[in-house]
């Protein structure tokens, strides 16, 4: 008869345990909380910017971004790759087109 060992039990269980967790995280960070579908283009730059920034930036946890004047070029960095602890969006979360909307957006705003 085999024995086995508890530390090899509860070894595999903390693996499962934190392979599941580190993907439980990574979906938490995939997409805004309503993400478009394929082939969706968001209405304006208004829409984007109520949907997904102003959850961060209109609470005060990100740092205001209307009313500074930013210019297009630097939103549209930031958006596609991130800036500490916010995340970066994929063009499958806010597409390109929807994107230079929200850029005008924002720094006229």
């Amino acid at each position: 008869m085999r024995k086995i060992k508890a530390g090899g039990a509860v070894s595999g269980f903390l693996l499962v345990m934190t392979i599941a967790s580190g993907t439980m995280a990574n979906a938490a960070w995939a997409a805004p909380p309503e993400a478009p579908g394929a082939g969706f283009s968001w209405k304006d730059g208004a829409e984007v910017y109520a949907k997904v920034c102003g959850y961060c930036h209109d609470a005060q946890v990100g740092p205001v971004i209307r009313g500074r004047a930013l210019p297009a070029a630097y939103i549209h960095a930031v958006v596609r790759n991130g800036n500490r602890a916010m995340p970066a969006f994929r063009p499958s979360e806010i597409d390109n087109q929807s994107l230079a909307k929200l850029a005008e957006y924002i720094s006229k705003n």
